[in-house]
C-alpha cells in the first residue's frame, strides 16, 4: 500500500508554520484500501462447501464475487458440501516489496500482513466472517487489531406471492461491508484516498469502516430484488482501543444512524450485472463533545461480469457516492470574519475493471477520484480537497479451482502501481512549501510494489 510516502508528507506539511494556524493539518491523507491487500477468498469456506475458491471468485483469489460467491454471502455463509463438519478457520500472510517514487523513501521488504480468518457455518440458518488482523507498521514491530466482522441469521428456502424469498439479518461493523454484490467500498475494500472523502469510503479520515457495530435486516424477492435496512452507532472509544484502534481514527459519536441497500441482480448464467442504490444519514459529534453536524450518503453503483466458459472473465463495476454535510459549528479564521463554510459535500467515484484469463493470470485498473466543497480552512494550503489516482495491477493465482495443485487453498503474487496525478487539487507543490523547503509533487507519492500473498 503507498502509506509510507503519504506519511512522509504529511509529516512534512505538519512541520511548516501554517501548521501553527491550522493543527489539523495533521489529518489531510486517508490510506488507500485497494483490492490486493482487502477481503480475499477465504479457504475455510473453500472446505466447508467443498467448492474450489475460484467457484466464488473469479480471479481464484478473489475479491470480487460471482453469482454462486453472492449466493454464499446472501446464505449467511451456511452452505455446506454435505460432507460433514471443517475448521471454520484460515490463515492469509502478505509479504510486500515497495519502492516508493519519493527521492527521500527507502524500499522495503518485509512480511506486511498476517491475518486470521474466523469464518463459516453455525447451523443451517446462522453463520460468520470474523477477520483479525496484524499489520506490520515498519522495523518488524507488529500491531493486531479486529478487521471486518459479519455474523448472519437467515430463513431461507421461503415464497412470498408465489416466488422465492429470503430473509436475513447481518450485525457488521462497516456500513456496506454486508452487501453480497461487493462492490460497494467496504465490501470490495477499494475506495479512493480521500483528504474530505463519505462517510460508507473505508479511505476517509475517520471512518466508520470497523469502528461502529449495527444490524441490517435483508430480504431477497424472486432471486433478483434485494432490500436492506439497519441502524449503526459508533463503538465507545475504550472498546476500539481494545480492538486495536487508535484514538485517533474514532469516527466520533453517531446518533440517528439510518443505512438502506436497494439493488437489482440478474444472473443470465454466462453473465451477471446489477443495479444498485445506498443511502446512509446520521448526526455526528467529532470529537465526541462538539456540536452534532447532519451528514447524507447517497449513492448509486453498477457492475456487470461476463463470464462464459470461466476462460475469459471480465469484471466491471462503477460506484458513486455523494454527501452532503450540514456542520453544527465552523471554523475561526486568522483573519478577522472569516470562517469555514456550514453546508459542504463530498463525493467519491471508483471505476474499476478485471480481466482474468483461466482463473488464474488477470489484470486490473482503476480510477479512483475523491472531490469536495472548496474551503482554504478546512482543506489547507489550497483549499481544495480532490485527490485523483490509478491503480494497475497483474497478478497470477496458480491454486484454489479444479485442476490445480489444490482446490481449497491460493497463493497470488502481484505488481501493483499505485499513481497519485492530483493531491490537495493540485499536481505541484501539493503541500504548499514555501521558497527554501522539500516540495512533494502528486507523482512523488507514487508507489511500485511487488506481493505475495498466501492463503490456507
Amino acid at each position: 500500500m503507498p502509506t509510507a510516502s503519504i506519511q512522509r508528507a504529511r509529516d512534512r506539511q505538519a512541520t511548516r508554520g501554517a501548521a501553527r494556524w491550522f493543527p489539523w493539518l495533521g489529518l489531510v491523507a486517508a490510506m488507500l484500501l485497494f483490492a490486493s491487500h482487502g477481503a480475499q477468498a477465504t479457504p475455510a469456506y473453500a472446505r466447508q462447501t467443498g467448492s474450489a475458491c475460484a467457484d466464488c471468485h473469479a480471479g481464484a483469489y478473489g475479491p470480487a464475487l460471482t453469482p454462486y460467491g453472492i449466493r454464499f454471502k446472501l446464505n449467511g455463509y451456511t452452505d455446506t458440501g454435505g460432507k460433514g463438519g471443517s475448521l471454520p478457520a484460515a490463515i492469509q500472510l502478505i509479504g510486500t516489496r515497495a519502492v516508493p517514487a519519493g527521492s527521500n523513501s527507502k524500499d522495503t521488504t518485509q512480511l506486511t500482513e498476517a491475518d486470521l480468518y474466523l469464518a463459516g457455518r453455525i447451523s443451517d440458518n446462522a453463520g460468520g466472517y470474523v477477520k483479525v488482523e496484524t499489520d506490520n507498521d515498519g522495523h518488524d514491530h507488529f500491531h493486531t487489531k479486529l478487521s471486518n466482522v459479519d455474523l448472519r441469521y437467515v430463513a431461507k428456502d421461503l415464497t412470498l406471492a408465489g416466488h422465492d424469498a429470503m430473509f436475513g439479518v447481518s450485525v457488521n461493523n462497516s456500513p456496506g461491508f454486508e452487501d453480497p454484490i461487493s462492490v460497494l467500498p467496504s465490501a470490495s475494500n477499494f475506495g479512493p484516498p480521500a483528504n474530505s472523502g463519505t462517510l460508507l469510503n473505508p479511505s476517509s479520515p475517520n471512518p466508520l469502516a470497523t469502528h461502529v457495530i449495527g444490524a441490517v435486516a435483508y430480504g431477497l424477492f424472486d432471486g433478483s430484488w434485494l432490500g436492506e435496512l439497519g441502524t449503526y452507532n459508533s463503538l465507545p472509544r475504550s472498546t476500539q482501543s481494545d480492538v486495536g484502534y487508535t484514538p485517533s481514527s474514532d469516527p466520533g459519536k453517531l446518533s440517528d444512524t439510518g443505512y438502506l441497500r436497494l439493488a437489482y441482480m440478474k444472473d443470465l448464467k454466462r453473465q451477471f450485472f446489477s443495479a444498485g442504490l445506498v443511502a446512509l444519514t446520521t448526526k455526528r459529534q467529532l470529537p465526541r463533545n462538539a456540536p452534532k453536524d447532519d451528514i447524507t450518503d447517497l449513492g448509486y453503483d453498477l457492475s456487470y461480469q461476463f463470464l462464459g466458459n470461466r476462460e475469459h472473465i471480465v469484471q466491471m463495476s462503477y460506484v458513486n457516492i455523494l454527501e452532503q454535510r450540514d456542520y453544527g459549528s465552523v471554523l475561526a479564521g486568522p483573519v478577522p470574519g472569516l470562517t469555514s463554510k456550514q453546508h459542504v459535500a463530498a463525493h467519491d467515484q471508483t471505476l474499476s475493471a478485471t480481466y482474468t484469463f483461466r482463473q488464474t493470470y488477470g489484470i486490473t485498473v482503476a480510477h479512483l477520484r475523491s472531490t469536495g466543497t472548496s474551503d482554504p480552512l478546512r482543506y489547507p494550503p489550497f483549499g481544495d480537497p480532490a485527490v485523483t489516482s490509478n491503480l494497475y495491477t497483474l497478478f497470477w493465482a496458480p491454486f484454489g479451482k479444479e485442476g490445480s495443485l489444490t482446490p481449497f487453498a491460493n497463493l497470488k503474487i502481484a505488481a501493483t502501481w499505485f499513481r497519485f496525478t492530483r493531491f490537495n487539487g493540485t499536481s505541484s507543490n501539493v503541500f504548499g512549501a514555501p521558497p527554501g523547503f522539500p516540495v512533494t509533487n502528486a507523482r512523488d507519492l507514487d508507489e511500485f510494489s511487488i506481493s505475495a500473498s498466501l492463503a490456507f
